[in-house]
């Protein structure tokens, strides 16, 4: 009888204690088990999570976590940023975002790595979004792909087209899945315009002009004061020395996009800046993803007002001022259809909001540049702006770059990626890089 009672009283406890393991699991959060709120919205268990590392995190890097987390997709796993009050303030909108979403659980606990080898070293972090100053795009992007991370980088995609090339070597040669952020991919306004030019509802494209800013001037900032907590000869990692001021990073009480962009030191001017969006719609639209023009002109005051390029199959792309900032015109013979952002229109205003025929040519359909990126993450494939689409892109706004700056016309093998029989404009190609930092 002993021994039955001591059975049955082992039993009982074993019973207790899977009710209690039992009760335990069904009190968990909804968004650890996965399946979907009562509004639809999936979520995902942390196993699913992919763990994202954010390099550089100032305005635009605050931006992009927004777009991230809105996903519900990621895990935010480390960040890397020189300047701490950046650093501080990104922290800071993790928290709020968090605080706002309480079913998300308790915001993480971000380690800052001041040194962004560090975090690639990181063998939990899945992907890496780069939103640094061009100047670091290629350095940080190869040792990324070298480090077995898939990549999300901002655009436009290199200051070189040297660097650019070596960026998708490293890709393809890792495996790795890379977006660049060029996100008017992903919008419908930009889509519509290329499949009614793709299925020539203006006809033949015979010209476009774009609008974008101007090329970039070399850096001559007066020296200021480096602030507490900037590690400026960090922020400064493949360049030469030069003196701080605030315009290549301003506090954080500015809320402003810096203007290293202006400086060739750093960026390309607005022929990157806005170019690397608005060049890359007439790339998509004209199918030369893969490839580019193959000849430059430069303005020369009577039969070419403007910087032009021209593609081997004759169509030309002026680059100058118009109505429409930051937009683009194309001219065909059968019509006009003028694109910017919210804004399409078109010679023949049926066309604006015509539904392509399921018989017609479509291109790759993204309706969230972000959830693209994971899509491609997850099923092994290429995203909708793919690492080689956003060096074809910048190469031609660097291309443009280095036409203005040698004030003469140029002929390109869009091929080769070389200048025919001009060893001054291919050294111009590249850049001068610390050893450190080379690619």
């Amino acid at each position: 009888m002993k021994k039955t009672a001591s059975v049955q009283a082992s039993r009982r406890a074993f019973l207790s204690k899977a009710s209690l393991a039992l009760g335990s699991i069904i009190i968990l959060p909804r968004h650890v088990l996965g399946g979907k709120s009562s509004s639809g919205v999936s979520y995902l268990a942390p196993s699913d999570k992919i763990n994202l590392g954010f390099i550089g995190t100032g305005k635009q890097g605050r931006g992009l976590v927004n777009s991230f987390l809105s996903t519900e997709r990621i895990h935010l796993a480390g960040i890397s940023e020189v300047y701490q009050a950046k650093a501080d303030l990104f922290t800071n909108r993790v928290k709020e975002i968090y605080a706002k979403n309480d079913k998300w659980g308790s915001s993480p606990d971000l380690k800052n790595y001041l040194d962004f080898r560090e975090l690639l070293a990181n063998k939990s972090v899945d992907a890496v979004v780069i939103a640094t100053p061009d100047h670091w795009h290629a350095a940080m992007a190869v040792r990324a792909a070298e480090a077995g991370k898939d990549i999300y980088c901002e655009k436009p995609l290199s200051l070189t087209v040297r660097e650019g090339r070596a960026m998708v070597d490293a890709a393809r040669k890792n495996n790795r899945v890379f977006q660049t952020g060029s996100m008017q991919r992903s919008w419908p306004e930009f889509r519509q315009a290329v499949e009614l030019i793709r299925n020539g509802y203006i006809g033949e494209v015979k010209s476009i002009k774009v609008n974008v800013g101007p090329a970039p001037e070399k850096y001559n900032l007066p020296t200021e004061e480096i602030p507490s907590g900037l590690d400026f000869a960090k922020w400064l990692g493949p360049n030469e020395a030069v003196g701080f001021n605030s315009e290549l990073a301003p506090p954080i009480s500015k809320d402003v996009f810096p203007n290293w962009r202006k400086y060739k030191e750093f960026g390309g001017g607005g022929m990157t800046d806005w170019g690397a969006h608005m060049f890359d719609i007439v790339q998509w639209a004209l199918d030369m993803d893969h490839s580019g023009p193959v000849k430059i002109d430069v303005p020369n005051g009577s039969s070419v007002p403007y910087l032009t390029y021209t593609y081997e199959n004759g169509i030309t792309m002026t680059h100058q001022t118009w109505e429409w900032n930051s937009g683009v015109e194309f001219v065909g013979t059968e019509g006009t259809l003028r694109i910017a952002r919210k804004k399409l229109e078109t010679s023949n205003p049926s066309l604006k909001d015509r539904i392509i025929g399921a018989n017609e040519k479509h291109v790759y359909k993204s309706e969230n540049h972000y959830n693209d990126f994971l899509d491609a993450i997850k099923n092994r494939n290429k995203p909708i702006c793919d690492v080689e689409i956003g060096h074809r892109t910048a190469s031609v706004c660097n291309l443009g770059n280095i036409a203005y700056e040698l004030n003469r016309n140029l002929n390109w093998d869009p091929k080769k990626e070389v200048f025919a029989k001009d060893a001054e404009a291919n050294a111009l190609l590249g850049r001068k890089m610390n050893k450190e930092w080379k690619v």
